[in-house]
Parts: C-alpha cells; structure tokens; sequence
C-alpha cells in the first residue's frame, strides 16, 4: 500500500476544486473509485432506503495500513499523487485526495482495512469529520466502508434530496458503469436486502454488458476493435436497426473511466451516417485506451469531462473502428423464399384436409374416405393497396358535405402472406355516398351548396401531397402533418380519459438507469397518456396498456423515446411534459410520407382537413396546407 501523504498547498492548488457530495450516488462514486485504485477483484456495493440511510462497500484491494487511516480522512491527502508532475498523467480514478473528508464530514462513517502485511486489522469510526477512535478488529484484506445517515448534520442539503428510489437508481447507474468500465472485477450490487446486479469478473466487456444491460442490448451490439499510432478503440456497438431516440446508451470510456466526449460521440455518428434514420441515434460501449499524458483528466470536478491533446486522433481512431466494424458485423439477413413458400403451401393444405380427416373418422368404415387436392391460391389482379384506411378511421365522422365527386366500392380479399405465413384479410367496403352514417351531434352542420365550396381529391404527389380542388384553389395537403395535428388535437380534448388497451402479452422494455428511475417517477404521468406501466426491477418496466390511437406502432420504441425525454427534462413541469408526449405518440400514429393511399380516403381526408379550419400547422410548427388560386394559376400559363 502507497504511504498517503498529506499535499502541499502548492500542489493541492493545482488541482481542479472538489465535486461536494450532494447525493449518495456521489458518495459512492468516489468510493467505488477507491476501490478499483486499490487493485480490487471484487466489489460489494449495499445500499438501504436509497443510500440515505445506510452504504456498505467492501473490496479485497490492498487495504489501508493503520499508520496512513488517521490522514485518510484528511482533505488533500492522496497516495496516488506526490508531485506537480503527476497530474500530467494521471493514472488512476482518484487523485485529489478529498472523497474520505468530504463524506465522512456530512455522514457517519466507519472503516475496516488491513493490508497484507498486517496480522490485524483496523476499526476507525468518524462521525461529522471529527475523528472518534481506532481499534484493533479482526478483518481480511481489504477495505469495509460504512456510511450511515449521509446529510444528518446538513438539513439544508438534505431536503434536497429525492425519493429514496430515485437516489437509488442513481446509485445503480454508478454500480453499472463501474461494472461494464472494468470487466476484470466482479461487481455485487444489493439494493434493500435484493441482489440487483452481479457482474462475473471473468474480464470479457460483454459478459458485463450482458449482466447490466440484459440480453436483447447485448444481442444487438456489433464488435468493434481498432487503433491508429496513438489511440486504441475497442468494445461494441449497436446494430442501425437497433438505433435508439436518444444519445443515453452512448457509453465512452478513457482510459477506464467513463467520460462525456463530444469528439467520439460526432466520430461515432458520423461513421454511422447513411446507415441509420435521421433522428435516430446509436448505442456504443466503447473503451479508448491512449498514454496517460496523451488525456488531461483534471478538468472537471466530477472528472467526467476531459480534454485530449489531439482531438483529430481520437476522432480517427472511433470513425475508423466503428466505420470497420459496420462494413464487417452489419449484414442483411438472408432469408430462403423458396421454403417460405413451401411452408406456406403446406399450412394451405393442412386447413383444406383436416376438416375432411374429422367428417372421415365419423363416417363407417365402408364409406370411400374423401380426400381433398391441395389448394394452392393462384395470383389474381389486387385493387389498390388500402393501407390508408386505419388513418380514416381513426378521424371522428366527417362532416356531411354534398359533392358530385364519384361513389366508390372497394373490395380488398385477402391474400396469402408470404411472410408472417397466414392469411392477413384486409376487407374495406365503402358505403355509398346517399348511405353515409349520420355525423356526430356535435359535427353535424347543414350548409347549402351555394354556401359550401366542393371539395375534389385529384390525386397524390410523391405520395406524401394530396392535391384538391376546392372551389376556386388548388389545394396541396401534406397528409402526415394533417393527420398528425389531428391525432394531437383528439388526445388533448380527451384530457386525462386517453383510450387505453391492454396487451394481451405485457411488453418488458429495459431501459438505462436514468431512464428508468424517469420512467418510475412519472408513471402517473404515463397513465394519464394512455400508458400503465409498472415496475419490473432491474432497470426493466413492463407495459401492460397503451394509448388505442398507436395500435401497431413499435410500443418499446415509443416508450424508450418518452423515457429518454422524461430523464433529459426532469425539471419541466406536468403539462409540458404531457404535450410532448401527446406530440411524440401523434407522429408514430400518424399515417408516414409514402404510404398508398386511395382516392376515396383522400376525398375523406381532404373533407375532415378542409372542415376544421385550426388544422393549418402540425404540432412541431410546420404547415399542413399550401394553396394556389385559380387566378395564380392562370397568371403562371399567361392566362390572365
């Protein structure tokens, strides 16, 4: 064990001031720290009523020799530092010499260390920073520390605190990026009496990321491993199919410590652009390992930030890894149509005979058994895809306006699905115009012909614009941001009374720590939004309801997009937060640019549009409508 040292003012002076310890996350940070700088192979982390109340942390690093205890809860007292020069290349977690002193002067805390050459060990206790005794205690190698009743002498600090959940996740999340920084050290996490995490130790990255994140993260990361004269890249990545809304499962680490790097994460998205959606982003554990000298930790108080001394390098070293390991690790999956199809013919002729096998062993043996030909479905002439139709739906009745626009009939039967391998029927049959349904009460307004202009769906442009004659202009409708305002306006007037349906299989969505602790802090929120969501532990909740208007919309994907908003804007009041996620559920629900859409649902569209004169801009400010007049359009061909 290095002797600690108390610094000098003109070394301590030169190093960055002390992050106070404002939670019980921060205090356990800088002892998990202690930890790892010790040489420890295993951690124990226990917590109770959130790290309030009780922490116990035990390792088997080299200990504390009894001499060195005393000034270990001294401020500016370190072994890991000696000189000025050191701070050039920092190489271990901790190095200001301040968390024992800083915790130790707001909680009451107990130590038991021993080193290896020592035959007993060492009880300290220091209560409010004064030193109350030491005594001898019979302990292995290692260090034990015990924090209880962090804040009882600072009621200041303590109202500040949250529920005692929420410090508990925050807890968590310094437990599993401990886990995943170093996989060589088996980490135990046990949250009120519960082992919530347990890494193996056993040195591989994902083994870890298994342990803290769970299988489907693990499954959906690509291998990455790469370097250039200074910098090594090594660790995994996402798969673009499975980008996420946010940037909180971008993980990066230094030198094994984790670190907020605006220049690996642009190198990171940049090396995916044109392999992901725009908006979406990737998920990475990534570890850089450079010279000590080469990265200046002593930036930032909480040594979450650092500052390299060639940024293009490091930029380098991530873009070229990540570009690699995309090229290599992201390929298509092949899938052998042929047998598809076989499967499905013979699906098709297991239904046609079973029915004859029932009949046939009800019969007596001396009637011919019949025996049915297999039916194989020939390939017949679809009309028009009608996947418009749920949108449609989904609109309250429009309002009944005479037009001399033509009456429709489709009739979709359904089709064998190659794919998903049963039939999926889509059968759409639209009434006449004279057999419409009456509107609703409140929509229902009786116009004359003079007084109400027609409205005639012409057609689509880009399959994205429906263009209509409305009297005298030529309307364009972006049919994504109309319909989406409309979804919006729906769920604001339902006010807390959001349609909800239950899933028949609850969906478990695993989510990182500060998502989850947002998710759980909100799930009033969430169910006034048409969502319940309950607790599952372990960083996973399960949905068991959701709002009927995103009925087969990706619900994980959407509850993942609320949870990172809710985590990243904690501090918004309720109703901001429930207009966001109004907006964020009307876009998913909304029928997408590119959809088919038929003539008859554009005339529908366009008489639900054109009827509600507050649909002009969707609910992100764009415009929903762009109008031409007649005699615009005459002055355009010289006509007027």
């Amino acid at each position: 064990m290095p002797k600690i040292n108390v610094l000098p003012r003109e070394i301590y002076e030169l190093i960055a001031a002390g992050e106070v310890v404002e939670r019980p996350s921060s205090a356990v940070k800088e002892l998990l720290e202690n930890s790892v700088d010790a040489g420890a192979d295993s951690i124990t982390l226990e917590i109770q009523a959130g790290g309030i109340k009780y922490i116990r942390i035990t390792d088997n690093g080299c200990g504390i020799a009894r001499d060195d205890v005393e000034n270990a809860f001294t401020g500016h007292a370190t072994s890991k530092i000696s000189v000025s020069d050191d701070l050039d290349c920092v190489a271990t977690l901790g190095f200001r010499g301040e968390a024992l002193a800083s915790i130790a002067a707001v909680s009451r805390v107990e130590m038991f260390t021993r080193t290896a050459e020592e035959e007993t060990g060492t009880h300290a206790v220091v209560e409010g920073g004064r030193f109350i005794s030491m005594d001898d205690a019979g302990c292995p190698v290692g260090t034990t520390i015990v924090v209880r009743d962090i804040f009882y002498n600072v009621p200041a600090r303590m109202k500040f605190l949250k529920k005692d959940v929420t410090e508990a996740n925050s807890v968590a999340a310094v437990a599993d990026r401990l886990a995943v920084s170093h996989p060589h050290i088996a980490v135990r996490f046990i949250r009120d009496g519960k082992q919530t995490l347990c890494s193996s130790g056993d040195g591989k990255l994902i083994s870890a990321v298994y342990a803290v994140y769970g299988k489907e993260f693990a499954d959906s990361l690509i291998p990455v491993s790469g370097s250039n004269s200074t910098v090594k890249v090594d660790g995994y990545i996402s798969k673009p199919l499975a980008a996420r809304a946010n940037r909180n499962m971008q993980l990066f680490y230094v030198n094994g410590r984790m670190v907020r790097t605006k220049t690996a994460c642009a190198a990171l998205e940049e090396a995916f652009k044109g392999s992901i959606m725009v908006g979406k982003f990737p998920s990475c554990v990534l570890n850089l390992t450079m010279p000590f000298n080469f990265v200046d930790v002593n930036v930032h108080p909480a040594k979450t930030e650092v500052r390299f001394a060639n940024e293009k390098e490091v930029f380098s070293a991530v873009y070229y890894a990540v570009k690699t390991a995309l090229e290599q690790g992201d390929k298509a999956p092949s899938q052998d149509v042929s047998k598809i199809i076989n499967q499905r013919v013979q699906k098709q002729y297991f239904a046609a005979v079973e029915p004859a096998k029932q009949i046939r062993f009800q019969q007596p043996a001396t009637v011919p058994e019949p025996v049915a030909a297999p039916v194989v479905r020939q390939p017949e002439v679809r009309p028009e895809p009608a996947v418009y139709t749920k949108a449609v739906e989904s609109f309250s009745q429009p309002l009944h306006v005479e037009s001399s626009s033509e009456k429709y009939t489709a009739v979709q039967e359904s089709e064998p699905d190659l794919i998903s391998g049963f039939s999926a029927p889509v059968k759409i049959q639209q009434p006449e115009a004279a057999a419409r349904p009456e509107p609703a009460a409140e929509e229902k307004i009786i116009l004359t012909e003079e007084e109400t202009p027609q409205v005639r769906a012409i057609g689509e442009v880009f399959s994205t614009y429906i263009l209509v004659e409305y009297g005298n202009e030529m309307i364009l409708i972006d049919k994504h941001a109309a319909h989406e305002r409309i979804i919006y306006e729906q769920l604001k007037a339902q006010n807390k009374k959001i349609a909800s349906q239950m899933l028949i299989s609850p969906i478990a969505v695993h989510l990182s720590r500060e998502e989850y602790a947002a998710v759980i802090a909100n799930t009033d929120l969430l169910a006034d939004s048409g969502f319940t969501v309950e607790d599952f532990g372990d960083g996973t909740v399960i949905v068991s309801e959701y709002p009927v208007i995103l009925e087969g919309a990706d619900i994980s994907a959407q509850l993942t997009e609320i949870a990172g908003y809710l985590a990243a804007n904690s501090r918004e009041v309720t109703t901001e937060k429930l207009d966001w996620i109004f907006h964020s559920a009307a876009c998913r629900a909304a029928v997408k640019a590119g959809d088919t859409t038929t003539l008859y649902e554009m005339q529908q569209f366009a008489e639900k549009v054109l009827s509600m004169p507050d649909i002009r801009y969707c609910p992100h400010g764009r415009p929903v409508i762009a109008k031409l007049t007649r005699r615009e359009l005459e002055r355009l061909f010289g006509r007027v």
